[in-house]
């Protein structure tokens, strides 16, 4: 799998560079800013999943999402953002702009494997859902209002990420898997079947939640681009 890292800060690029390529086998390109990684990308490199830090002069790690997200041939590209930064604000504007994960600097080795497996997984096959003409007729709901659940619980994924690294870094895992389960359901409800099945266990660490929600988060975008309005 070819891997994009994109960083203006040479030791966090070279360390970043070396996780992933101590956690399997990678083919590595790397960046010295965002403005070097768009121009690769449209000039027609293609890789697998691109890891970015969020700040980053000339062009920022949003900045380049953005570009990327807004490019037909690129929009599926599954992009982690990197950062010193790991308040809850940052994360969700982060996922919001359509990041499929976020590693907090400095780098944990068991971090970037988790993201890693997350992106193996996405890129062998999107969570199955179903179809959402068939959610609508068993919710007795029309698209517009299945296009506003989504999105509200969309929302609701993004919030519940902080709060349940923190119980689980916490030890209080009856708490978190109260609320996974309750995230569950939701997803059930929705017909996102396969997100149901990704978040029917609690992970044994806060660093596998992430990519956990992350896929659901995907999920919930997939389907919404499935509506018939």
């Amino acid at each position: 799998m070819k891997v994009l890292v994109v960083d203006d800060d040479v030791v966090s690029r070279m360390m970043l560079m070396h996780l992933i390529d101590s956690s399997g086998h990678y083919e590595i390109v790397e960046a010295e800013d965002g403005a070097d990684a768009w121009q690769q990308l449209s000039g027609g490199l293609r890789p697998a999943a691109c890891f970015c830090d969020l700040r980053m002069p000339r062009v920022s790690g949003l900045e380049l999402l953005q570009k990327v997200r807004d490019d037909a041939a690129l929009a599926a590209l599954p992009f982690v953002l990197v950062s010193s930064a790991n308040d809850r604000e940052t994360v969700e504007r982060a996922t919001r702009a359509g990041a499929t994960g976020y590693i907090v600097k400095p780098f944990e080795p068991v971090d970037v494997r988790a993201q890693l497996d997350a992106l193996a997984v996405l890129q062998a096959a999107p969570l199955p859902a179903e179809d959402p003409a068939a959610t609508q007729a068993r919710l007795g709901i029309d698209a517009q209002r299945l296009g506003a659940y989504l999105a509200g619980f969309e929302t609701q994924l993004l919030a519940a990420g902080p709060e349940l690294e923190t119980l689980l870094r916490e030890g209080q895992r009856g708490e978190a898997a109260v609320r996974l389960e309750r995230l569950r359901g939701g997803c059930a409800t929705l017909g996102l079947t396969g997100a149901a099945g990704a978040l029917a266990a609690l992970p044994s660490s806060a660093a596998a939640l992430a990519p956990m929600l992350g896929a659901a988060c995907d999920a919930v975008r997939r389907q919404a681009r499935r509506i018939i309005v």
